[in-house]
């Protein structure tokens, strides 16, 4: 039997790595070749990803493959959603994309919704709005006169963008094109009327296409300088959180997924879009899957938050590891305050740490003391906020959800997969922590022909990966904890 080699960039809003993906008698192997850092920066008011950084680690993740002595099958990238790439007429990259975060879309859905109603623009995409949305991007850049966008033949999505960057061949890839709030979930296509009424052509972005196919091979510039040659760059489920859904080790639908990272991403797969006017409401999304699913999903704010401490801590010369945290929230007593993750004084404050004492005193609660009732304090407010999305999507699920998988980075914290599970009091199974990584080489093996559907990947996945349950515990103490946390908005 063939044994299979796929390479693997999965980018995220804080780091990157480089990943192989070994395939082989039915198992999935995957092993970190490479890692590096990522960071919006901000040059004269505005914020950007340093896409040229991203482009030379992404080639010393190639130089390592060829080290290893590895000629992969193929490529795939994924990355973070919703930020584009403006590209010349000429091909080229006329500016550095903005980052997500950027506050020059603060009020632009509101302006938007002047022109079009806010109803409409959710009755045609299904997307949940948020200001960082790529339809609300262009929207504030055509209003801004930012020139990039407003010379722009194209606009690619990040991990199109960095596979033009390796290939030449510029394409829009379906999950990654899904969180735009521009596709139509029934179609698949571009909603023309949302990017004439946002200020562009209809054409500035590429038709979308399924993930699992070939995009192209390196350019011979690439191939050359890195020594590994021309390795065909395959289109996978570009957006991170499709590729992490992929990865859950489900064994039939009735599931619900936690991708849990420096976002958290709740939802539940559907074959259809779910659009009515209780997910508007309650502003749930619809964004692409792979093997033709939906992901009806919510986003929650999620390790950021803690992220955002640890920074300020360590600018204090407090260092604190993750077992350390752990530790830390532990020794303090139970549910002395509570945020509300979601909360807009949470997005980027200039400060996280007086952001959780400003919300605690604006509800009347007491704020934390201490670095570890900090750190208590974000983890059980996260675990309810997650019963809280979890009961929305109950109210709106096709089926009955029976057990909730956590994947991503945030799998590995016990002791917030334990306080989800008494939160939600059900069960919860963790892993694989990999998941984005190891979804991104799955679908390369659909390309390759060595895997046939998403049912036959998961079913690999099972074989190959360890998981861990956890059972509800202090389940009263935690439905009391649960309604003072509903008071607080």
């Amino acid at each position: 039997m063939k044994i299979y080699n796929f390479l693997a960039f999965d980018l995220g809003a804080t780091s990157g790595r480089s990943v192989v993906g070994r395939l082989e008698d039915g198992k999935i192997e995957i092993r970190e070749l490479t890692r590096f850092p990522n960071a919006f920066f901000e040059l004269h008011g505005k914020f950007y990803w340093n896409l040229a950084s991203l482009y030379e680690h992404l080639k010393e993740g190639l130089v390592a493959c060829v080290r290893e002595g590895i000629t992969p099958d193929s490529i795939g990238i994924d990355t973070w959603g919703v930020d584009v790439v403006p590209i010349g007429s000429d091909g080229s990259i006329l500016g550095m994309p903005r980052a997500y975060r950027d506050p020059y879309t603060d009020g632009a859905p509101e302006k938007f919704f002047a022109e079009m109603p806010r109803e409409e623009v959710y009755a045609k995409t299904g997307i949940q709005i948020m200001n960082f949305n790529t339809l609300f991007q262009i929207y504030a850049a055509v209003r801004e006169g930012y020139e990039p966008v407003l010379r722009a033949d194209k606009l690619l999505f990040m991990p199109d963008a960095l596979a033009y960057m390796l290939t030449g061949k510029a394409v829009c890839e379906y999950t990654i094109a899904s969180t735009s709030q521009i596709l139509d979930p029934r179609t698949g296509d571009w909603d023309e009327e949302l990017l004439r009424v946002a200020g562009v052509s209809p054409e500035i972005l590429p038709k979308p296409q399924l993930p699992g196919q070939i995009i192209a091979p390196l350019c011979d510039a690439v191939a050359a300088e890195t020594r590994i040659g021309k390795v065909n760059v395959v289109a996978v489920a570009g957006h991170d959180t499709a590729s992490a859904v992929a990865a859950v080790p489900a064994e039939n639908e009735k599931f619900a997924y936690l991708s849990s990272g420096t976002w958290s991403l709740m939802g539940i797969e559907t074959r259809e879009p779910i659009i009515s006017a209780e997910s508007s409401r309650l502003n749930f999304t619809n964004e692409g899957g792979v093997g033709g699913t939906t992901r009806f999903l919510k986003n929650i704010c999620g390790m950021w938050i803690l992220e955002q401490c640890r920074k300020e801590w360590s600018r204090e010369g407090k260092e604190y590891t993750y077992p350390e945290i752990v530790e830390m929230a532990t020794s303090t007593e139970p549910f002395g305050c509570f945020i509300n993750p979601d909360d807009a004084l949470f997005a980027n404050p200039k400060s996280m740490l007086a952001a959780i004492e400003e919300f605690c005193t604006r509800t009347g609660q007491t704020p934390p003391q201490s670095d570890a009732e900090v750190v208590r304090t974000i983890f059980e407010s996260l675990a309810l906020r997650y019963r809280e999305v979890l009961e929305m999507l109950e109210s709106m699920a096709p089926f009955a959800i029976d057990v909730l998988h956590i994947i991503g980075g945030g799998s590995k914290n016990r002791l917030l997969n334990q306080y989800t599970a008494n939160a939600i009091g059900k069960r919860v199974v963790a892993g694989p922590s990999e998941a984005t990584a190891i979804g991104n080489v799955m679908m390369q093996a659909v390309a390759a022909g060595a895997v046939g559907s998403l049912a036959e990947a998961r079913e690999i996945i099972r074989r190959s990966v360890e998981t861990e349950e956890f059972l509800p515990e202090r389940v009263e103490e935690w439905r009391k904890a649960y309604k003072r946390f509903q008071t607080l908005k």
